[in-house]
């Protein structure tokens, strides 16, 4: 295996990484966003008001992008399966 081969692997498993779990983090800062512009044009500090959201955020997002980020890495994992005998011989 060259060192060609593992920056591959390394560049497309950072890829997947981020496809994954690019969606739910991006809605969690904007509802944390809209949240703190809230907190801030009517001065409420109640630390559950930026904390409940958030996580129904990424638990809703999980529930409906769930398959396609589950489809996204069982093809990562397949291609690096299919590949194997290339990484070893």
């Amino acid at each position: 295996m060259t060192e060609l081969t593992i920056m591959k692997i390394a560049r497309e498993a950072l890829v997947t990484v981020i496809m994954v779990a690019g969606p739910v983090l991006v809605l969690s800062l904007l509802v944390g966003l809209i949240i703190s512009i809230f907190q801030a044009t009517t001065q409420i500090q109640e630390q559950t008001l930026t904390f409940v959201p958030k996580i129904l955020t990424v638990l809703g997002a999980t529930v409906l992008l769930g398959p396609w980020m589950l489809r996204i890495m069982i093809d990562f994992t397949n291609r690096l399966f299919n590949n194997m005998t290339q990484f070893i011989g």
